[in-house]
């Protein structure tokens, strides 16, 4: 009975250890085997962020065009088209000429070139005087002065003009005066005092031209006569529609 319980242990070790040495030993990652409890990763999750190094090029915003401002270019046509409104609304060389012989002289020496002298440098009239004017002075006298304007829209009117005078000789004397009338663009706007302006005195030949303004309305008579009387004895000149016996 011994020997036979021995052998049936004997038989039964040796069966538990053929199988244990047929089995196979397994490790076992225990994060894997959590991540397969809950389920798949996913790609974001288990890639890492990259980020971008110094070395690495960056590509740039793209730049919005700088928007500039620009006045709006004068086209062509209406560059011309103010070229001819000036045209139409000034008087040129030729036409002025004309009038100042008519009150001068045809062919008077000098009065082509005073005349082409202030025109290069004020530009072209829209208005000019064709008058007269006599004065007394004992070195301070009156100017009294009578003529037509004629302006290049409005046409022709009277006009009268008086002021102070200094001269320096004694009694009387007459003159014809031929006005240059620049920005005249109402004509009352002529009917006030326009006192002299300094440093704009203009000798060519035996004519003299002086230099008046206004606001923006110049005036520029030009005499013949004696240089000296005749460009430095106006100290203004006040307009008005009718003839009168105070000069001030």
């Amino acid at each position: 009975m011994k020997m036979r319980a021995l052998a049936k242990a004997l038989t039964l070790t040796l069966a538990l250890a053929g199988s244990m040495a047929g089995a196979q030993v397994r490790t076992v990652d225990p994060n894997q085997a959590i991540d397969r409890d809950l389920g798949a990763p996913s790609t974001a999750a288990s890639t890492p962020p990259t980020y971008a190094t110094a070395s690495d090029p960056v590509d740039p915003a793209p730049s919005q065009p700088a928007v500039q401002a620009t006045s709006p270019a004068v086209s062509p046509s209406q560059a011309r088209a103010d070229a001819t409104t000036q045209a139409e609304n000034t008087y040129e060389r030729d036409d002025l000429l004309a009038a100042a012989e008519g009150v001068f002289g045809k062919g008077a020496q000098g009065l082509a070139g005073i005349l082409e002298k202030v025109l290069k440098e004020q530009g072209r009239p829209n208005a000019y005087i064709a008058g007269r004017e006599a004065s007394g002075a004992i070195v301070v006298g009156l100017r009294y002065g009578s003529g037509v304007m004629t302006h290049k829209v409005e046409g022709q009117q009277p006009v009268y003009w008086t002021g102070p005078s200094l001269g320096f000789d004694v009694g009387g004397d007459a003159n014809k005066v031929f006005v240059l009338v620049y920005n005249l663009y109402d004509t009352e706007d002529l009917f006030h005092r326009f006192p002299a302006a300094e440093g704009r005195l203009y000798f060519v030949g035996g004519f003299a031209a002086t230099y008046l303004r206004r606001g923006n309305v110049v005036l520029i008579p030009i005499r013949l006569g004696v240089g000296w009387r005749a460009g430095v004895n106006v100290g203004y000149m006040n307009f008005t529609h009718k003839s009168r016996l105070l000069p001030f």
